[in-house]
């Protein structure tokens, strides 16, 4: 079976146990590590595997074709994007016609900078330019742009770029909505056995769980040259009992997010019943 998933140590802890052959009855994966504006597009264009990781946000282009898992990906609480300048600058109407760097526009952290943007940035941002998300704080750090959203592990190393937060858009998120963020889905085609899949991937973050020590060298060779320190972080914060089971909450806070986007036209409008397997 083929599967797209990026090389962060949270989805390679996730699927550790499962691409080492660690699931009773699972199938071998052969895996194309791939950063999600990537795998976003593939799905979106159809010329993906056939089991991705793509952004929540890019879920409105694709349902039709795959149908999103309950389990396996990225949603939970104070995991937000963040907004970083240089200066220290803290107050949101200093970015009006400022350049701006994002991940990716079909992205959760974009959705959320965007939506945060229409409430809090009179006038609203000048150009967005999208940007691998490992260059974005350079490029903020060499006055290259204004200001950047960034994701992942930047949250514990932007301090060592010389950045200042402006916002953490979950933080903002969570009081707005008192639901949780809704960041990396898993999704499969239609056509496959999708309660399988399901209990595969549960295994696979159970395996994790009870063997935390197992994914480490993995963990670590795909972490793009983390410390082990920051590595564990990324994982405590986004392996959480959301990846085991979206449950209620976790569908509350899709729907609300992609809801919004839609009202705003930033995602297409589709049937909301497709989130549901």
């Amino acid at each position: 079976m083929n599967i797209a998933f990026s090389p962060c140590p949270n989805d390679t802890f996730v699927f550790h146990a499962w691409v080492h052959g660690r699931i009773p009855g699972a199938p071998e994966l052969k895996v194309t590590y791939a950063d999600i504006d990537k795998t976003n597009h593939w799905a979106a264009e159809g010329t993906g595997p056939e089991v991705l990781k793509i952004s929540y946000a890019a879920l409105p282009w694709v349902l039709k074709d795959y149908a999103l898992l309950p389990c396996g990906g990225a949603l939970g609480r104070g995991c937000g994007p963040l907004v970083l300048t240089k200066d220290g600058e803290t107050t949101p109407s200093a970015l009006a016609g400022k350049r701006v760097a994002v991940p990716s526009d079909r992205s959760t952290a974009y959705l959320l900078f965007r939506l945060w943007a229409a409430q809090q940035v009179p006038g609203g941002v000048g150009e967005i330019v999208i940007m691998p998300f490992h260059e974005i704080m350079p490029a903020v750090r060499d006055g290259i742009m204004d200001a950047g959203l960034v994701i992942h592990e930047a949250r514990f190393t932007y301090p060592t770029y010389g950045l200042s937060l402006m916002t953490d858009l979950g933080s903002w998120w969570e009081s707005d909505t008192g639901l949780p963020i809704p960041l990396g889905a898993i999704i499969a085609r239609r056509s496959m056995d999708l309660e399988a899949l399901a209990g595969w991937i549960r295994a696979s973050v159970d395996y994790a769980w009870t063997h935390p020590e197992a994914s480490r060298e993995y963990v670590l060779q795909h972490s793009q040259e983390l410390s082990p320190e920051v590595a564990q972080a990324h994982i405590d914060l986004y392996v959480n009992p959301f990846t085991a089971n979206l449950g209620e909450d976790g569908y509350a806070a899709i729907t609300a997010l992609l809801h919004r986007a839609s009202k705003e036209g930033l995602v297409p409008e589709f049937d909301l019943a497709l989130l549901r397997p």
